[in-house]
């Protein structure tokens, strides 16, 4: 079939104007990343096999949460990005000087790749330690979600002892 530029553009919404209908279609691909996620590495559901219906309901109900944590962090992030008009650099493995102003939250996970907690139990007390301290873009990270760099420095030291 030959496309000549012309596309057919179908809705039931009588009250869209058909620019507003076009731009609704155009923003239709950030519903579908998030179902896409659910076929991916990320949310990977498609591997898995459940007989039982409810372990299956079970399954989707929390991965539907894990799939609305990853997109309100990534909304939080891109929303203080655009407040300070700035980009996020050292993102891109193997290409620190790229910067974006929508980072995923699959890059923004990479960049804390390589933390540890180790848990020692000493005489009945629980003794956490953090390794190695935050670099500069996972503090960033942080940063721009909201949260205080001592939830992370907090957690080195014993259990009970966390200071928020």
């Amino acid at each position: 079939m030959c496309n000549l530029g012309w596309k057919v553009f179908v809705c039931n919404d009588l009250e869209l104007s058909l620019t507003e209908a076009v731009l609704a279609y155009r923003d239709e691909y950030i519903i579908e990343r998030g179902f896409n996620r659910f076929r991916g590495k990320t949310l990977g559901i498609t591997p898995l096999f459940l007989s039982s219906t409810t372990r299956i309901n079970g399954l989707i109900r929390l991965l539907s949460i894990a799939l609305r944590v990853m997109c309100l962090t990534e909304f939080t992030v891109r929303q203080s990005l655009q407040e300070q008009d700035a980009k996020l650099d050292t993102i891109y493995t193997g290409n620190p000087k790229r910067a974006t102003a929508k980072p995923t939250t699959e890059m923004m996970l990479r960049a804390f790749c390589g933390l540890n907690l180790i848990v020692v139990n000493v005489n009945g007390t629980d003794c956490c330690c953090m390794t190695p301290p935050l670099n500069a873009i996972q503090a960033r990270i942080l940063a721009l979600l909201g949260f205080p760099s001592i939830l992370y420095q907090g957690i080195g030291g014993q259990s009970g002892e966390l200071a928020i």
